[in-house]
Parts: structure tokens; C-alpha cells; sequence
């Protein structure tokens, strides 16, 4: 058993304006994702399913041709293997769920990150 506080860790910066913090367990992780407003996360897919839920802020997503926003307090469901792109319409913190663990999150292998982007 392991008890973490989010204040206590460190922020990794991933990109100029997305930043997380993640704790893993046996089978799922968790991660604390903040991002700036206009910060955009490339198209990408991963075997993990993915839970979003915003805390703070609101991200629009594109998922199999559709657009739609999340904002604080709502709760996305993203299937495994599923094309997604999200862009931060306002200082964004979001709560990202995974199961399996996103292995190239902890590897540092996720590229995809470093994609370029063109805004919507």
C-alpha cells in the first residue's frame, strides 16, 4: 500500500504548455495533466482505455469526427484504440485514468507529444 499527495509531487513537463504528475499501481495509473490555455495534445491512440475527468477548465476534443467540449466537472470515456486530439480552451487541469498503464508515458517514448501541430 502507498498513500500520495498530488501537492507534495513535482510537476514533468511534457511540452511548453502541458505539464502531469502520475501515480501507477499494478493495472491502472493515474495522472494529474495541466494544461495551458491553447496547449493542443496531437492526434494519437493507445491500447488504454481513458478516463478524463476535468477538474478545472475546459478541453475540446476530436474523436472519430466528432468535436465536442468538456468542461470542469464532466467526465470522458475514451475507448481503447480510438484516434483523439484535444486542445485546452482555457487553463486546463484534467484527472487522466488508464487502464492498462500508458507504459510510454513512463518510458518517455511518447512522441506523439512532440508532433506538429496545426490549431483547429
Amino acid at each position: 500500500m502507498e498513500v500520495r499527495t498530488w501537492k507534495d509531487m513535482s510537476w514533468e513537463k511534457v511540452t511548453e504548455g502541458i505539464s502531469r504528475k502520475i501515480i501507477c499501481g499494478e493495472n491502472e495509473m493515474i495522472a494529474h495533466v495541466c494544461l495551458k490555455r491553447g496547449a493542443v495534445v496531437p492526434e494519437h491512440s493507445h491500447v488504454s482505455e481513458q478516463i478524463s475527468y476535468i477538474l478545472e477548465g475546459a478541453l475540446r476534443f476530436w474523436i472519430r469526427g466528432e468535436e465536442l467540449v468538456v468542461e470542469a466537472g464532466q467526465v470522458l470515456v475514451i475507448p481503447p484504440n480510438v484516434p483523439h486530439k484535444a486542445m485546452a480552451l482555457q487553463d486546463t487541469l484534467d484527472l487522466d485514468i488508464f487502464s492498462p498503464i500508458r507504459t510510454d508515458w513512463l518510458n518517455h517514448t511518447d512522441h506523439y507529444f512532440q508532433k506538429p501541430t496545426l490549431e483547429a
